[in-house]
């Protein structure tokens, strides 16, 4: 069985993001049938989420058929490389039924445990941001630029963003005011383009609850190798999903950090 770095697992989860581009964009805007997966409330999925999940797990298994998948749609594959592709076809369904630019396809791959690879890939518009540790890049067609984090960032000064402030439970929604209060401005509705643009320098300080592992496997790496922190709100580091606080520095996740534990 061959032995794959993390270098030549991200060359390949690019070729997953091409790949889910082919399958999403014929869907895009073009309307269709919108499933609800929820037993309770709504959550949406679309032709696009299976015919995107589908291509990378076909890819997956006839390339790296050692690999394990963990997906949004379907269920999950046990294998025996140490590499786990974690993926979520598109992360944002709500603002993909919207027509809106902010979801994204998410690529994540862990090494026994530990996220090294990451891709947020937004098809419609041509950009796409990627890392494994020695390598954080933002591409749009020819154009290429280094993923850094805003650094020196004092909290007064910090862009916070969340995608639905009504996701909060009581208790977050005091604890995330506050810190709210304490920042110069928020933004709302950004799914994964939210973390996206943190590693990209944009935006300081991404908080949010009750997320899922694919929603933030791929975003983790990203963020990290772009020189920002990504945690639980008890500030632990690597989580699977849950309350995620993600910063573009050591010094202002600390101090934000304040806010949340315990909400």
């Amino acid at each position: 069985m061959q032995v794959f770095t993390p270098t030549q697992t991200l060359d390949f989860a690019h070729q997953l993001a091409d790949g889910a581009r082919t399958a999403i964009l014929p869907f895009f805007r073009a309307g269709g049938v919108i499933e609800n997966k929820a037993s309770y409330g709504f959550d949406p999925v679309t032709a696009a989420d299976k015919a995107a999940e589908t291509a990378m797990r076909a890819m997956i298994r006839a390339h790296r058929p050692h690999d394990s998948i963990v997906g949004e749609e379907f269920d999950d594959h046990a294998g025996s490389s140490g590499w786990t592709w974690v993926l979520d076809p598109i992360d944002g369904t709500r603002a993909f039924i919207a027509g809106t630019t902010t979801w994204g396809v998410l690529i994540g791959a862990r090494f026994e445990g530990r996220p090294l690879v990451g891709i947020m890939d937004q098809p419609f518009v041509d950009e796409r941001w990627s890392a494994c540790p020695d390598r954080a890049m933002w591409t749009r067609g020819d154009a290429r630029q280094p993923l850094v984090t805003r650094k020196n960032i004092d909290l007064e000064e910090a862009l916070l963003a969340t995608t639905d402030p009504f996701l909060f439970s009581a208790q977050q929604t005091t604890a995330f005011m506050a810190l709210r209060g304490a920042c110069r401005l928020t933004r709302y509705g950004l799914d994964c383009m939210a973390y996206a643009l943190l590693a990209h320098g944009h935006i300081d300080l991404v908080v949010e609850p009750g997320l899922k592992d694919v929603d933030i496997a791929a975003l983790i790496p990203i963020i990290e190798a772009a020189g920002g922190v990504v945690t639980d709100w008890q500030g632990r580091h690597h989580p699977k999903g849950g309350n995620i606080i993600a910063a573009g520095s050591p010094a202002l996740h600390a101090k934000a950090l304040t806010f949340l534990v315990g909400a």
